[in-house]
C-alpha cells in the first residue's frame, strides 16, 4: 500500500510541476511561443527524472490510458494515476490563479487551451495528431525491447517542447486532459464549454498510438 500511494503521489506531483511551471509561463512571465514550448517540455522532463523513477512517470491521463492498452498496468492503478494527475493539475492551477490575482491580472487568463482560429472539428482532428506523435515516442523511447531508459526523459520532453511550438497558435498544444481541465475549472468561459475537445481527442490519439507503436514491436520482449 506505501509503495502506491507513492506512485500517486509522485504523479500528483509531476503533473503539478508541468501545469504550474508551463501555465505559469504563459500566465506570470509572459513568455513567448518558444519559451511556452520549453517551458512545458523542460517541466515534463524534469518531472520525469525527479519523479518517473517512483511511478513510471505519466503525469497525463492520456499516457496512462495507452500504459493500459498495452498492458502495462493494471485498471486499478489507472484509475488512482488519472485521480493524482487530475488533483495535481487542479491544484497547480489553483496556485497559478491565486499569483495572477495577486499580480491583478486578469483571471479568465490562466493558460487555458482553446481554440478561436479553428472549428472545433479540426481543433479535435489536430489534438488526435499530436497527442497520437507524442505517445509514439513514449511507448517506443521506454519499450523494453528498443527503448533507451537513459534519454527517455529528454526525449519526451524535447517532443512535448516543439508540438506545442508547433501547436499554440491552433489549439494551444494540450496533449494532455488534465493538463487543460485545471485552468479551465478556474477559467471557465469558452475554455469549459470545449474542455471536451482536449478530453477525448487526447484519449483517441493515445489508443491510436498504442496500437500503433505495438505494431512497431514496442511491447515485445
Amino acid at each position: 500500500m506505501e509503495g502506491i500511494m507513492r506512485n500517486y503521489l509522485a504523479e500528483f506531483m509531476g503533473t503539478f510541476m508541468l501545469v504550474f511551471l508551463g501555465t505559469g509561463t504563459v500566465t506570470l512571465a509572459k513568455g513567448d511561443t518558444l519559451t511556452i514550448g520549453l517551458a512545458f517540455g523542460l517541466a515534463i522532463t524534469v518531472s520525469a527524472y525527479a519523479f518517473g523513477g517512483i511511478s513510471g512517470g505519466h503525469f497525463n491521463p492520456a499516457v496512462s490510458t495507452a500504459m493500459l492498452i498495452n498492458k502495462r498496468m493494471s485498471m486499478s492503478d489507472f484509475v488512482g494515476y488519472v485521480i493524482a494527475q487530475l488533483l495535481g493539475a487542479i491544484v497547480a492551477s489553483g496556485v497559478v490563479r491565486f499569483f495572477v490575482g495577486a499580480l491583478e491580472l486578469p483571471t479568465t487568463s490562466l493558460g487555458q487551451t482553446d481554440f478561436s482560429k479553428i472549428g472545433a472539428g479540426s481543433a479535435f482532428l489536430f489534438e488526435t495528431i499530436i497527442t497520437c506523435l507524442f505517445l509514439m515516442v513514449i511507448l517506443n523511447v521506454t519499450s523494453a525491447k528498443h527503448g533507451n531508459s537513459n534519454f527517455a526523459g529528454l526525449t519526451i520532453g524535447v517532443t512535448l517542447a516543439f508540438l506545442i511550438i508547433v501547436a499554440l497558435n491552433l489549439t494551444g498544444g494540450s496533449l494532455n486532459p488534465a493538463r487543460s481541465i485545471g485552468p479551465a475549472l478556474f477559467a471557465g468561459g469558452t475554455a469549459l464549454s470545449h474542455l471536451w475537445v482536449y478530453i477525448l481527442a487526447p484519449l483517441v490519439g493515445a489508443a491510436l498510438a498504442a496500437f500503433a507503436s505495438r505494431a512497431l514491436g514496442s511491447e515485445d520482449k
